[in-house]
């Protein structure tokens, strides 16, 4: 399906100029959003944001899950090039690639230099962009 770039919607006397997402955007930000519709695999993100790095027996305990299922959550995020992973004897580390989080998160939310990007979860916010330090 093929959408026009652009839209002209005019209410009343005033017109506003709407931009459409192409649709290898579209189809890109869909199969990202399935990724993401999946709790484990953000339970994953949000554990590997926090740290340098955690091997599996680590991300299967804090989850709570077997090695198989964390293994497959692994993989698939690892094939769509947001997580890395290094070998150490037995153990393989996981980490998040810094670079392509935060392309992730903004494709979901375009900040700007006077909006920040800010995803608020519960007592966790993640924040990119330009952010104002407190004076």
């Amino acid at each position: 399906m093929s959408v026009a770039t652009e839209v002209e919607v005019k209410e009343g006397h005033m017109s506003v100029e709407l931009n459409m997402l192409p649709d290898e955007s579209v189809t890109q930000l869909v199969r990202l959003f399935k990724l993401l519709a999946d709790e484990t695999r953000l339970r994953i993100l949000h554990l590997l944001h926090q740290s340098d790095e955690l091997n599996v027996l680590e991300l299967c305990s804090l989850l709570d899950q077997r090695q198989p299922s964390v293994s497959h959550h692994l993989a698939l995020l690892r094939v769509a090039g947001l997580i890395d992973m290094r070998r150490d004897g037995k153990h393989n580390y996981y980490r998040v690639i810094p670079k392509e989080f935060e392309a992730l998160i903004s494709r979901v939310c375009q900040g700007t230099e006077l909006n920040p990007l800010r995803i608020c979860f519960e007592n966790y916010e993640l924040r990119y962009g330009l952010i104002e330090t407190g004076k």
